[in-house]
């Protein structure tokens, strides 16, 4: 028998809600520059010293490159999904190793949204929930600007409305 406070479990269950189908040309387009990145120096290279193996580096790149661009990011969207309640965030992330993350509303801290540069060319946001949690925050990537806005104002108020001290 076991002495001290009960606490009410969290239903273990999918989030319901994907993210802004655009998050998907988002993740396409951060993942290209990567590739990118990655492709320029082994083309500048194999022109200035015109070795000829880095030719077949460059093309092994781009074709593993495209592929990961056109594969990944449809099945991020597939796989990423949140939700809030009165007890709970929930997030699901990852497509290689999900991630499944519940953190009650009474250990929520803080609540941000960040804009980066291709968000905000794509119209997305991105929500980070700070819990007092080991593990760090939660975050919810591919979210509309506007549906951003509204979920970190709906959270401050469910927080502020939750006793406890999010510790």
């Amino acid at each position: 028998m076991t002495t001290g406070p009960t606490t009410t479990a969290l239903p273990l269950r999918p989030p319901a809600h994907q993210v802004s189908p655009r998050a998907v040309r988002w993740w396409q387009l951060r993942d290209l520059i990567t590739v990118l990145v990655l492709l320029a120096p082994q083309v500048v290279l194999e022109i200035v010293f015109g070795t000829g193996w880095l030719v077949m580096t460059a093309i092994v790149t781009a074709v593993v490159g495209a592929a990961y661009v056109l594969a990944v990011p449809p099945l991020l969207f597939r796989i990423h999904r949140w939700e809030i309640t009165d007890e709970a965030v929930y997030t699901l992330s990852g497509w290689l190793v999900r991630e499944w993350r519940i953190a009650p509303i009474s250990r929520v801290q803080t609540v941000d949204t960040e804009h980066g540069p291709l968000q905000q060319l794509m119209r997305l946001a991105s929500v980070t929930v700070t819990t007092a949690s080991a593990k760090g925050p939660v975050k919810i990537r591919g979210l509309d600007a506007a549906d951003a806005a509204e979920l970190a104002r709906v959270l401050t108020e469910t927080t502020q409305a939750t006793p406890g001290d999010a510790t």
